[in-house]
């Protein structure tokens, strides 16, 4: 496909379009450095979905399960887990019919989770405590970016005091990080009251949430994208950005692998079936990056 960057030869990796996947990433590399952003996803896309054949937390699971959290809630945040994550990740059901089931599912947890009377100072033992994984590979990547001046642009519909943290404790929690997420809002004895609108879940991720964000106004030079997701509703991340000259969408397919594949692959230029490593991600910035 690319003999500059063998990692698309990978067995994991799928592409319905191969050439016009080359000539993006031959644009990306052409119009250089200064002209690149990167927009990504956190849970199951820079996070790991699986470790040992065992399920990695998100965010939302790592606080869900953690000891802040009573026995009673648990079983109620799992229920509603059992209850929307299948509608959320169902093909036959619309993006229409999923949008206020998201907004209910997150909507109730939150108040679940702020009646837990969470501790801001709780947070980084909390995420010590966790299972939390973030891919094979994300220091390269993590620090490709950095050292180039590449903007990475998080957009997570999970919980940003977490997912910060998370990056943080892996000590690549960089200047050039901007993330956008649900955060939770604490008082001035540092105790849970609530979560800060807007409310970010798996198909809200686009323009209604960014609303007057400067950031991407800042970065309208920044017209080529390499954009990083896991799930339908992260196709429209970008979408507060004016001008887009290139974008090069990978998807990671981690779940239900045979029923989404058709629909992963019109969607994404590039999918990567369980594929708990950002190499080809990092194999692609090496080649757009070296002189």
């Amino acid at each position: 496909l690319c003999p500059q960057v063998p990692e698309l030869e990978k067995a994991t990796v799928r592409i319905r379009q191969p050439e016009r996947v080359r000539g993006i990433i031959r644009s990306l590399r052409e119009q250089g450095v200064a002209k690149l952003q990167v927009i990504s996803d956190f849970d199951m896309t820079l996070s790991r979905f699986g470790c040992n054949g065992k399920r990695c937390p998100t965010s939302y699971n790592i606080l869900d399960t953690s000891r802040v959290i009573s026995e009673d809630s648990k079983k109620k945040l799992k229920d509603l887990l059992h209850y929307y994550y299948p509608i959320e990740i169902d093909p036959n059901r619309t993006l229409e019919e999923k949008r206020p089931l998201m907004v209910e599912w997150w909507t109730r947890a939150h108040e679940l989770l702020t009646q837990q009377k969470i501790r801001k100072d709780d947070i980084a033992q909390i995420v010590r405590e966790s299972e939390a994984m973030l891919r094979d590979g994300f220091k390269e990547f993590f620090d490709q970016l950095h050292k180039n001046n590449i903007p990475l642009f998080i957009f997570s519909a999970g919980i940003g005091n977490i997912l910060e943290e998370i990056i943080r404790q892996a000590n690549v929690f960089y200047s050039n990080i901007n993330v956008v997420s649900n955060y939770m809002d604490f008082n001035d004895e540092g105790v849970l009251t609530r979560f800060k609108e807007p409310l970010i879940h798996t198909y809200n991720k686009n323009n209604t949430v960014l609303q007057g964000t400067e950031y991407f106004q800042q970065l309208s030079k920044r017209t080529n994208i390499i954009l990083l997701g896991d799930s339908m509703g992260d196709l429209t991340m970008a979408d507060g950005i004016s001008s887009v000259e290139n974008i090069l969408k990978i998807g990671f397919l981690n779940d239900k692998v045979e029923e989404q594949r058709g629909k992963y692959l019109e969607a994404y230029d590039i999918v990567l079936e369980n594929d708990e490593t950002l190499d080809v991600v990092n194999g692609i910035l090496r080649y757009i990056l070296t002189e």
